[in-house]
């Protein structure tokens, strides 16, 4: 299974998101830093859940993380994160 779908299974079970897009944006880093041949390395993702409501932007990203967990993260050169209720 792709990490991009890993990411997107994870973090549906954990915010039920009323909108999620996962972009492998791996290509666009060819060269540089922690690029891996075939991609999977650097992620944009976009969330939205009423679950953040209420959380500060630090607090959302651990929620984030957290969901995650440390094995799928450890995978990730790059996360970028967008999260919004």
């Amino acid at each position: 299974m792709k990490i991009a779908d890993q990411i997107a299974r994870k973090l549906t079970d954990a915010f039920a998101p009323s909108r999620l897009e996962v972009v492998d944006d791996s290509e666009r880093h060819r060269g540089h830093a922690g690029y891996q041949e075939g991609g999977q390395s650097h992620f944009n993702v976009v969330i939205r859940s009423p679950r953040f409501k209420g959380l500060s932007r630090l607090a959302r990203h651990r929620a984030v993380h957290d969901a995650l967990g440390p094995e799928l993260i450890g995978r990730i050169h790059a996360l970028a994160l967008d999260i919004g209720e």
